[in-house]
């Protein structure tokens, strides 16, 4: 489904995942749900839309819409700050494990309703007309 800023219709989809450093497995248990309230508050924060939320002991896979006001870099670097804040200010021994929460890294997928063939397919019809 479609959604509208002042100037622009859009459908963007990210699948966003993300670890914690070294890997450790720390977001099981309390960390784990705690972060599972905090994601979808920071989403909506963003003017984002949360389809779907995971959240392994070792990683966490995200699935939502974001608007195109915001590049995909600032919208990672915003949930993993905020909740990198929040978590180690709720939960002490986070700051001892490890010396930040996130790695710097993470993997952004996109999906819509359009494939890229379709897509294609499209503008090869607007060349020929």
């Amino acid at each position: 489904m479609s959604k509208q800023t002042r100037h622009a219709t859009y459908d963007i989809n990210y699948h966003l995942v993300w670890c914690p450093k070294f890997r450790r497995p720390v977001l099981e248990g309390a960390v784990g749900a705690r972060l599972a309230e905090l994601l979808p508050e920071y989403v909506r924060e963003l003017d984002g839309e949360l389809f779907d939320l995971v959240v392994m002991p070792d990683h966490v896979h995200l699935f939502a819409s974001f608007p195109p006001t915001l590049a995909i870099s600032q919208i990672m670097h915003r949930l993993k700050s905020s909740t990198s804040h929040q978590l180690r200010k709720e939960f002490p021994h986070l700051k001892s494990r490890l010396p930040s929460l996130w790695t710097r890294s993470y993997y952004i997928g996109t999906a819509g309703h359009v494939s890229a063939a379709t897509i294609k397919r499209y503008l090869d019809e607007q060349k020929g007309q």
